[in-house]
């Protein structure tokens, strides 16, 4: 039942807190500020002109905000025909009351609905004619701009200036600001603002939607909701206010019914007279503690007296000091330069470092791609970006594996093994959640058997604790939470394969990363990883004995390990099987992959689907397709392990066999491909992988942009083509520029160093600041003590790369 509030007339509304009279400030000085906060270099930008019904969907996923506590699709505030928009949360997710159903992550009212009146007539696009339209992204300050000049059936012009943003300075703050313009008439303008659910997302009836009005804070609209299959909830703050020049502010009324909660605002206009409606939006849930509700409202309250323009500025200052640390700059290439910041723009907006039981899912808060789960992407692909940019963030992500611990160790034992065995994919809990079928874009259901078999994920958790905690020299988080996860993987590895007749270690019926060839036997990257796990869970349990034997007897206590058992993980890792051929240098992906049919994937080319939509789900097992870097990826992560002859041998046979039909392919592709020397290789795959998003390249970036792809575009600029390894006592450079390229640098941070290394044709330049010495090598093998404070300068000659010379001191320590 609807029923509305009294009119709140602001005309006549005497201003009695300092409060409401800050935000008629704010609104009143929203051009100014407006005007400060925009960016003009087009490479920190990313431009959608115009309006294309049919690519809506991608385009609000490409222009997204978010915080890693909250996200926000970039749709249009007045919703269009095909308009998708969505409010996520992190680790808010719903269990659907449907057989098989698995949780997914929550949609939650849209706040953004802002729709237009001029005169009774709704200003729309489909109505009149567009004169102007664009979305903005502004990466540099994480704002999201929007610019409409419309001109109605009656022929008044109207102009449109609109930003919002999930601040980075106070991650449960939205703000949402909207400048309207009548440039050629006088009339009165109707807004009506709204927050609401997506239809079908979630029931809201009472007593689920609780809507409360404060009688101290007349201006703050309080709702909330709680979770379906959870006892989670869900409290906003709303609060709005209109201002407009010449004039008093206009008069505010609000309906509320269920599932919906709505505000109009009225203006008589004059030509040429600006009108700025600001929304400001507080969110907490149960997660962040107790009353969530009183918890909004008081930091609503908070804002509110700071002023809206003071959490602007928090906000754009927090961005400032982020790509500090993050950001790349390649000179001479432009495009590379903007995907490269939409990268970091995205996977900052992904990861909250102050929440360590949430994660980043596969399409991180930008879409409902995967419903929000966890997969190995994060380790694999995004943990890496972290550690050398943000640690804070990297610990917090590896943090949520510790949390979830139990739930591995849960899956294990269901399974009967021993240890903890992690979920394909997972959510809130941590538990399995991987779907059972799907249906494939041919129609044909499809069992999925990964949840089951694709058991990796257990060794890349494990692999990224151990570089996490090697590149950053955090050793509280490695006796807290990192060691129970080796000790904890390293069980379950000791327990998944058995030792056979030939004395060898095996592991059978797995998925490895190459998701075309299902319940093979010794994967060669699973044995791999395995193998390393095993090695690393022994190290750690002696390192602990060692340096930490109070937690070492605590953990031996609790999880009853023995000598023998830790003896036997370095008899089981080296009598694990590794299908290797010493003659042609080559792993064998799995066992019988050599026999498998050969496919060109030449003639399939151009293709816009995927090998195994082409072939089918049952023939493209029988085929020596790949789906992904898989044998590729393993040469690159265990890089100090091979010799250049075998990375290059495995590299040159597996990639033509690559169909890349996952995004995560290109980057690594890339990666390598740089590493050894094949440059128009490399070239050829870094273009794929920086337009997997701003080219759809997958053709399915509505669900969300792809998060792994973003961090193995970072990985492949810096690992690959800046050739940058870490070494026990510092790091290694071999740069391998493309020809392009004018300069390209970045920030590092390692061991509680910074770094700013850059690379120009015959000249490698690194900056060091911190209170410790590092050393530096080049490919070349020449290396030096790199004391802090310093800028060091090696330069390439015909007859190779020249020692290390040490330039200039500088008082900041860096560039």
């Amino acid at each position: 039942m609807n029923r509305s509030l009294s009119p709140i007339d602001v005309r006549d509304q005497s201003y009695s807190t300092e409060a409401e009279l800050q935000q008629v400030r704010d609104a009143a000085h929203a051009l100014t500020l407006q005007g400060e906060l925009r960016t003009l270099d087009p490479k920190w930008l990313l431009i959608d002109e115009g309006f294309t019904l049919a690519r809506e969907h991608e385009t609000e996923s490409l222009f997204a905000i978010g915080n890693g506590y909250i996200g926000n699709r970039g749709s249009l505030a007045e919703g269009s025909a095909l308009s998708a928009p969505a409010t996520f949360v992190a680790g808010v997710f719903e269990q659907p009351n449907t057989p098989g159903s698995v949780p997914e992550l929550m949609v939650l009212p849209d706040w953004t609905g802002v729709r237009i009146w001029v005169d009774h007539q709704p200003l729309s696009m489909q109505h009149g004619d567009v004169l102007e339209h664009r979305r903005i992204l502004d990466f540099r300050h994480g704002m999201l701009w929007r610019e409409w000049r419309h001109r109605d059936p009656e022929g008044r012009i109207t102009r449109i200036l609109a930003f919002r943003l999930a601040s980075l300075a106070d991650r449960h703050l939205l703000v949402h600001s909207v400048t309207l313009t009548p440039e050629n008439y006088s009339s009165v303008i109707h807004f009506e603002s709204s927050m609401e659910a997506s239809a079908g997302a979630v029931s809201l009836l009472a007593p689920e939607w609780k809507v409360r009005r404060d009688s101290a804070r007349p201006n703050v609209l309080p709702l909330a909701l709680r979770v379906p299959g959870r006892d989670t909830i869900v409290a906003f703050g709303l609060t709005s206010q209109m201002v407009h020049s010449h004039r008093s502010p206009g008069c505010r009324t609000m309906d509320i019914e269920p599932g919906r909660i709505m505000e109009h605002c009225e203006a008589d206009l004059q030509a040429g007279a600006h009108c700025h409606l600001n929304r400001i939006l507080s969110v907490f849930t149960s997660r962040d503690g107790s009353d969530p509700f009183d918890r909004s409202m008081e930091h609503l309250r908070q804002v509110v007296l700071k002023g809206t323009k003071s959490a602007v500025r928090a906000h754009t200052e927090a961005w400032e000091g982020r790509w500090q640390s993050a950001d790349i700059q390649v000179e001479g290439d432009d495009s590379l330069q903007r995907a490269l910041r939409f990268a970091g723009y995205h996977l900052i907006s992904a990861a909250n470092p102050d929440d360590s039981r949430v994660s980043i899912g596969a399409r991180t808060l930008s879409g409902p791609g995967y419903k929000g789960h966890i997969f190995w992407d994060t380790e694999t692909y995004i943990v890496p970006f972290f550690i050398f940019t943000h640690p804070p963030s990297a610990r917090a992500l590896l943090e949520y594996r510790y949390h979830t611990l139990e739930a591995a160790r849960r899956k294990a034992d269901s399974a009967g093994f021993r240890g903890a065995m992690y979920p394909w994919e997972s959510a809130d809990t941590g538990d399995e959640t991987t779907p059972k079928a799907i249906i494939a874009p041919n129609g044909e259901i499809i069992r999925v058997p990964n949840g089951e078999l694709e058991i990796h994920i257990t060794a890349d958790i494990a692999y990224a604790v151990w570089q996490y905690w090697q590149d950053t020299g955090d050793d509280d988080f490695f006796v807290s939470f990192g060691a129970e996860i080796m000790l904890e993987s390293a069980r379950f590895w000791a327990s998944r394969g058995a030792t056979e007749s030939d004395g060898f270690y095996h592991i059978r019926h797995v998925i490895g990363p190459d998701e075309y060839h299902e319940d093979v036997d010794d994967d060669a990257y699973t044995n791999l990883m395995a193998r390393g796990n095993l090695r690393q869970g022994a190290t750690t349990a002696e390192l602990l004995k060692e340096r930490w034997p109070d937690r070492w007897e605590e953990l031996r206590t609790r999880l009853l390990f023995h000598q023998d058992e830790v003896n036997t993980w370095r008899k089981l890792a080296h009598s694990m099987f590794i299908p290797f051929e010493s003659k042609s240098l080559l792993y064998e992906q799995f066992a019988g992959y050599f026999k498998k049919e050969p496919i060109d994937l030449k003639r399939y080319e151009p293709r816009s689907a995927a090998m195994d939509t082409i072939l089918g789900h049952d023939r493209i097992q029988k085929t020596d397709v790949v789906k992904q870097a898989d044998v590729v990826l393993a040469t690159f992560l265990l890089w100090n392990e091979l010799s250049p002859e075998v990375r290059a041998a495995n590299f040159r046979y597996y990639e033509p066999r690559t169909g890349h039909g996952s995004s995560l392919s290109p980057s690594i592709h890339a990666l390598m491909a740089a590493r050894i020397g094949e440059m128009r290789c490399a070239e050829k795959y870094l273009k794929q992988a920086a337009e997997i998003d701003l080219g759809n390249n997958m053709g399915n970036a509505a669900g969300g942009v792809h998060a792994a792809a973003l961090g193995g575009l970072w990985q492949a600029v810096v690992f690959g083509f800046a050739g940058l390894t870490t070494l026990a006592d510092g790091v290694s450079i071999a740069p391998q520029g493309l020809p392009a390229w004018k300069r390209l640098s970045f920030p590092l941070q390692w061991r509680g160093r910074t770094l700013r290394v850059h690379i120009e044709q015959d000249v490698v330049g690194v900056d060091t600041s911190g209170e410790e010495p590092l050393r530096l090598r080049l490919e070349s093998g020449s290396e030096i003590v790199a004391e802090p404070g310093h800028e060091y300068i090696a330069k390439k000659t015909e007859a190779g790369w020249e020692p290390w010379q040490m330039a200039r001191s500088s008082s900041k320590g860096a560039l």
